[in-house]
């Protein structure tokens, strides 16, 4: 009984050790693949930062909206469909991202982060919401393209509590601006009405006055107004809320992923020796009882 019992004990050992030895490989091939990934998001930021300037037009091919490259636009606000992302943050204080169409021509435009504001609370404790600057002159705006807006992990969504969606039409009626964690921009192109190039400028650096060839200051009008904009209320030119620029950057340490494999390698090959040791030991037992 006491030798059954213990080739028991023993087969179960193998057993643990080589599904061990199995999950710390597998978790190591991980970690080397998530390398990987990271390597090429920073081979292709380093190419599109390399990449020459692009100014946007109405009529930009989609092939030159390489994400990171330097881009500029020159347009008109549409204030009236301006969407703050909630939950960003920056050097630790809780505020939003700002996201403003600007209108190139009659039938194009482009999705602008503008920038981070902070969130102020009042005294009830609710936040208040931040005061955008809405300049109506046509402005040249300078940055960084984008594939997407970048998404956060939506915690309400994972428990089940619901996300906050974008309002199905824009603007809204009560002239309040929409508050949402993500934004997509199929999303947004379909609850604004606008066709929207499939990218996205995160400004870099504060807005300057432009000009838009051949638009007369009726048409200017339109494009910054729309056939169905509702009054917007323009801050104080005198004091602007000041905007941050500093956008983040997805990880690129590649080498702390390459030292999480070395280390998940290493325990499979403790557990593997350890699984040659048992299994010699059993065997020169069977052998020479």
């Amino acid at each position: 009984m006491v030798r059954l019992h213990t080739s028991y004990r023993t087969l179960a050992a193998l057993v643990l050790l080589a599904l061990l030895a199995y999950v710390f490989v597998s978790l190591g091939n991980w970690q080397l693949r998530r390398a990987a990934e990271r390597t090429a998001i920073s081979q292709t930021i380093a190419h599109g930062r390399a990449s020459a300037p692009l100014h946007l037009q109405a009529d930009t091919p989609d092939g030159a909206l390489v994400p990171w490259r330097p881009a500029s636009a020159t347009g008109v606000w549409r204030h009236d469909l301006t969407v703050l992302l909630e939950n960003r943050s920056y050097r630790g204080q809780p505020g939003y991202w700002v996201a403003t169409p600007l209108v190139l021509s009659d039938e194009q435009a482009v999705l602008v982060l503008r920038g981070w504001l902070p969130r102020f609370t009042g005294d009830t404790g609710l936040p208040i919401p931040p005061d955008v600057p809405v300049p109506d002159e046509v402005q040249e705006v300078q940055g960084e393209l984008l594939e997407r807006v970048p998404r956060l992990f939506e915690l309400a969504g994972w428990a089940g509590g619901g996300e906050v969606k974008l309002p199905a039409h824009l603007p809204q009626d009560n002239g309040t601006v929409p508050i949402v964690q993500n934004l997509d921009l199929t999303d947004y192109a379909a609850a604004t009405g606008l066709k929207l190039l499939p990218a996205v400028l995160a400004q870099t650096k504060a807005a300057q006055p432009g000009k838009i060839d051949g638009v007369d200051p009726a048409a200017r009008a339109s494009m910054r107004d729309g056939p169905h904009a509702p009054g917007v209320a323009a801050a104080s030119p005198d004091t602007p809320p000041a905007m941050a620029f500093d956008w983040p950057e997805p990880s690129v340490d590649a080498d702390q992923n390459r030292g999480y494999a070395l280390q998940w390698f290493g325990f499979a090959a403790i557990a593997a020796i350890a699984w040659l040791f048992i299994a010699w030991r059993t065997l020169r037992r069977t052998r020479n009882p």
